[in-house]
């Protein structure tokens, strides 16, 4: 297949509605855009990046008016979330509507919908009058992209247009709120937090890392990407540490990366190393820097854990996946 280099709305819009696969950008990261009525393309989208069928994936609108295209029904508790974080990185889990294909849900009676905060997605979104399901642009288990070169080093060939936008500002996937059961669950972290959900629906709780280890075992399905399976992973070996590697040998620190807030003594040593200036700055730029490690053939990164605070505790979860665990 040869993939379009295309910089127009309209022309993105045209192939997502006739049943192509587009490559385009969020505030979070690139996602892949495919008309989530059309079962054809939904397989497609599968194929293109080699994604379990039993992980969903989330349908995109371009206005909070338009839930209809993509649920059967808002429970009050999301039109509040809606109202306060819409358009943004959050996602909300609510009963399908019976024309959003089956392939997109993994089977199951719920759907993941969000509105993006970007002016270019929300523009095609508009153009294309369909809901949109796009996962991450990348091919599945790798690091997600964030950069349109990013996207065209998994995809090209795969997929029928990549857009050529700037690159991503927030750089991890949304937050994933259920709201189809009797309270909401925030089933995986993001950008908007668990305190800022709590300010606004109290009652919403956090699917902790005990609960995904028990879903995980059982292989039960779950109604949101980013629980079951690999993810973020670049081919060198992640290490997660608190505190920057000190007494990494030459011959080491040659075939090896760091990332993280704090530099230190032999930091330079390393053979590629950032050090962000902020939490937002290291979540925006984390999946780039993984996979400029495997650019330089670097065979492990280490990677200083996130805080605990603001975006933190999202950046550290994807840091976990990126590791393994």
């Amino acid at each position: 297949m040869l993939t379009e280099y295309i910089d127009s709305t309209e022309r993105a819009a045209r192939i997502i509605r006739e049943g192509g696969l587009v490559a385009f950008p969020t505030e979070t990261v690139f996602g892949i855009g495919v008309d989530a009525t059309n079962g054809d393309a939904v397989a497609r989208l599968f194929e293109a990046k080699g994604r379990p069928s039993n992980n969903p994936l989330i349908v995109h609108l371009d206005d909070g008016g338009h839930w209809p295209r993509a649920a059967s029904e808002l429970p009050m508790v999301a039109e509040l979330l809606l109202d306060v974080f819409w358009p943004g990185p959050l996602t909300v889990v609510l009963p399908k509507l019976p024309a959003i294909s089956d392939q997109v849900t993994a089977g199951l009676s719920t759907v993941g919908v969000r509105v993006p905060d970007h002016s270019i997605a929300r523009e095609i979104l508009r153009s294309a009058a369909v809901p949109v399901a796009a996962p991450s642009a990348n091919r599945s288990g790798r690091p997600s992209g964030t950069t349109w070169q990013a996207v065209a080093e998994d995809l090209d060939g795969r997929i029928d247009a990549i857009f050529t936008a700037d690159s991503t500002t927030i750089g991890i996937e949304s937050t994933v709120v259920d709201c189809s059961g009797p309270l909401p669950v925030l089933l995986r972290p993001g950008a908007i937090t668990l305190q800022q959900l709590q300010r606004v629906a109290p009652e919403t709780k956090d699917f902790r890392a005990g609960d995904k280890r028990q879903v995980v075992a059982s292989a039960e399905q779950v109604n949101s990407p980013g629980i079951l399976h690999p993810h973020y992973q670049p081919s060198a070996k992640v290490r997660i540490v608190e505190v920057p590697p000190t007494g990494v040998s030459v011959g080491a620190s040659a075939v090896s990366a760091f990332c993280g807030l704090e530099g230190g003594a032999g930091i330079d040593a390393f053979a590629l190393s950032r050090i962000f200036g902020s939490i937002e700055e290291y979540a925006a730029g984390f999946y780039e820097f993984l996979r400029e490690v495997d650019r330089q053939s670097c065979e492990m990164v280490f990677v200083q854990a996130a805080p605990g605070d603001g975006i933190g505790p999202a950046l550290r979860d994807r840091q976990r996946r990126a590791a393994g665990g």
